[in-house]
């Protein structure tokens, strides 16, 4: 239960929630915001009001990187002087490292007012109204999951494409992963729950969904039913009509990886021709110490088998680089598998110990400077291998759907950015007069005329452009939310600034 945070009379208080990590930590984002709108906070818009301090800022955490705890730390401590000088101001701090961390992050830095999990994200209204009538820190967290997360109402991040968790939680024990203990076992939401907030998204004009767990192929594990995933598949196929252009999903794990997935993506027109999943080492050996459940012959088998059902498929991954007791011949194992497995782009990690893992007390940790120079070495291989995989684009013609903050240099290059149906990044020209025209959620269809390692350029006139209801919704400035509990209709409000693409759900430590 929720009440307003100030009496009707009073402006209503101001929020900004600041984000780290993975998708997952993007789309719980996206309900920490659903959850403050729903509480009558309203969320500050930089922009408009520029300089402005919120009334309340949320952390929402990640835990699975070195410095994760530093740079929280870090940004806390900056904090204080602000909130010294705006008495009511309030910060709060989620997401897997609060799980982690739990009381200790008062004690290290006491002028936090709010402590929560990844198990009661819904929580958070009440904790900080408690917190402000109280006076005191509130710190509360649960082991196991209060309600699934996509029960709750959710402020959606873009017009054009939304995040929908099938499941949350992993069963898998990576001895280099702090994330099953954080967010604990699988729970899979049914899959008509799924398709019913895959449906609502569409209504508003949403065009692309990407499906996301921390393994979406072991999805049905709870429920019984191992060939649950593919069947999700092909029945977001039955969406295409009314409007459902594009869907990709994230992360699989090669272990549970099964050919009716493939033949779903081949056989389903809306499901996108593009696939991450990740490697983290080519050493059978370092696979073994991770408790990778999956050997070299084994990915590389998943890849040649998506290859021949889809020949343009892109594919990327995660790779972790210096694991306790890597030998410069498991590098070497990794660089083969690299090579053999031509991805598109790549996640890359140096290895960093991470309390509570298994990892972090194995013997034969690999020191700092070698892990450097394998590292490198890594990022060139990769390099060679995605300049020469787009490349082979050049002279292609490529549908584009077209966003916001993809390009940096946009404005300087008269440029816009989006997304080709495969994933990789492509840059395109507009005239002065398709400027005002062209808008963030249209399509348009262009020819590559150049190929970088990390994206594509398309300087010629656009062969076609199509406006489509995401483009109209940006424009009127409206964007999609999910109401909580059985999903309800969505309703408008005024879209923020778009997120930053983020690694997969669980990468490296």
């Amino acid at each position: 239960m929720t009440s307003q945070p100030e009496t009707q009379s009073a402006p209503a208080r101001t929020y900004e929630v600041r984000t780290y990590g993975c998708q997952m930590n993007v789309h719980d984002s996206e309900r920490i915001s659903g959850l403050l709108d729903g509480a009558g906070y309203v969320r500050l818009d930089p922009a408009a009001e520029p300089g402005r301090t919120p009334d309340v800022v949320v952390f929402n955490t990640c835990a699975v990187r070195e410095n994760a705890d530093n740079r929280l730390y870090g940004n806390l401590g900056h904090l204080r002087p602000v909130k010294d000088k705006h008495p009511g101001m309030q910060i709060a701090v989620g997401g897997c490292l609060a799980q982690k961390d739990q009381g200790d992050i008062v004690k290290k830095a006491p002028w936090v007012d709010v402590v929560f999990g990844t198990h009661n994200i819904g929580s958070l209204p009440v904790l900080l109204e408690r917190a402000r009538h109280n006076e005191q820190a509130q710190v509360e967290l649960l082991e196991s999951l209060e309600v699934f997360p996509s029960t709750l109402p959710t402020r959606r991040e873009s017009t054009y494409s939304g995040w929908v968790s099938i499941s949350v939680g992993c069963n898998n024990t990576c001895t280099f992963c702090i994330v099953p203990a954080l967010r604990g076992k699988e729970k899979d939401r049914r899959p008509g729950d799924v398709l019913a907030e895959v449906e609502a998204l569409v209504a508003e004009g949403v065009l692309e969904v990407t499906l996301l767990g921390q393994n979406v192929n072991t999805y049905g594990v709870e429920f019984g039913d191992r060939l649950a995933f593919g069947k999700l598949l092909r029945a977001t196929g039955q969406l295409r009509d009314k409007g459902l252009e594009r869907v990709r999903f994230t992360s699989p794990h090669p272990a549970a990886f099964t050919d009716d997935v493939i033949e779903a993506m081949a056989e389903t027109d809306n499901v996108c021709h593009s696939l991450h999943m990740p490697l983290q080492s080519g050493s059978d050996a370092v696979l073994k110490a991770m408790k990778r459940s999956y050997r070299s012959d084994r990915y590389l088998s998943i890849i040649e088998k998506v290859r021949a059902a889809m020949p343009d498929a892109a594919i990327t991954t995660d790779i972790i680089v210096g694991f306790p007791g890597e030998t410069e011949e498991d590098f070497a194992e990794t660089l083969r598998v690299v090579r053999e497995s031509r991805f598109s782009s790549a996640f890359t990690f140096q290895y960093s110990i991470r309390p509570g893992t298994p990892a972090a007390t194995m013997e034969n940790q690999v020191p700092k400077a070698v892990v450097q120079e394998r590292y490198e070495r890594l990022v060139a291989t990769l390099e060679e291998i995605t300049w020469a995989e787009n490349k082979k684009l050049v002279g292609r013609e490529v549908e584009v759907l077209v966003a916001v903050g993809e390009g940096r240099k946009d404005q300087a290059t008269g440029r816009m950015s989006g997304r080709a149906r495969d994933g990789r990044l492509v840059h395109f020209a507009v005239s002065p007069e398709q400027v005002p025209l062209v808008r963030p959620g249209d399509i348009v269809h262009t020819v590559v005329d150049y190929a970088a390692p990390h994206h594509l350029n398309c300087d010629g006139a656009l062969v076609s452009h199509r406006r489509t209801r995401a483009g109209d919704a940006y424009e009127a400035g409206r964007v999609a939310r999910t109401a909580g509990v059985m999903l309800g209709l969505p309703t408008i409000g005024k879209p923020p600034t778009q997120p930053t693409p983020a690694a997969s759900a669980c990468a490296a430590s």
